[in-house]
């Protein structure tokens, strides 16, 4: 009964440990949201988020199934120009004193082939909740000079940004308008595990 007992002990140790949940955050010095727009139809214009934070559950080491969310301060855009920078805060855009974030949350994570992974789930952002699905690469996971456990991705992705509500335009006289719809998306994230009290 005893020998018993000492198997259902380690099986349920060891059930216990293959699916303890792991927390990880992004860290921000290592880390960049940043969008793409094409600009009057003959070049592109790059901006990005500097106040943002990731953060994942997962329960293995390859991420498969993780549970993400994701949130940005959208007064924290940032494309290289105030002026432009105040026009994409103002309600024409984000309409940030209204709608201060962005957010999403995962509805799924798999993996597709080798380090590839499609990432689901639902973006609110100007008070609008869609679906997207982004293509993501999982870099690896690394252990640091000071001892953290880190992991790299890199997300990209594409959405049409008139589905939430941004839909402010101007038209060309030859043709076209001032900023595209479509906007791509690049993340570059590196993520800290989180360690546990008294390990």
């Amino acid at each position: 009964m005893k020998k018993l007992s000492l198997v259902f002990g380690f099986l349920f140790i060891a059930l216990f440990t293959a699916n303890a949940q792991s927390t990880w955050k992004s860290d921000p010095a290592h880390s960049s949201i940043e969008f793409t727009v094409t600009h009057m139809v003959i070049s592109e214009v790059t901006g990005k988020f500097g106040g943002f934070e990731a953060v994942i559950e997962s329960g293995k080491e390859d991420f498969t199934n993780a549970s993400i969310e994701f949130s940005a301060d959208a007064s924290s855009i940032d494309t290289g120009i105030e002026k432009r920078d105040a026009h994409l805060k103002s309600a024409d855009f984000f309409d940030v004193e209204k709608f201060p974030k962005l957010t999403f949350k995962s509805t799924s994570f798999k993996k597709v082939e080798g380090k590839k992974y499609a990432l689901k789930g639902n973006l609110i952002m100007h008070g609008v909740t869609k679906p997207v699905v982004l293509d993501v690469v999982y870099n690896g996971t690394i252990k640091d000079p000071y001892g953290q456990t880190k992991a790299g991705f890199k997300i990209t992705g594409e959405l049409n940004r008139t589905d939430y509500g941004l839909a402010w335009n101007a038209a060309l006289e030859t043709g076209g308008v001032v900023v595209s719809e479509e906007v791509g998306i690049t993340a570059n994230i590196q993520l800290v595990k989180e360690v546990s009290a008294g390990k």
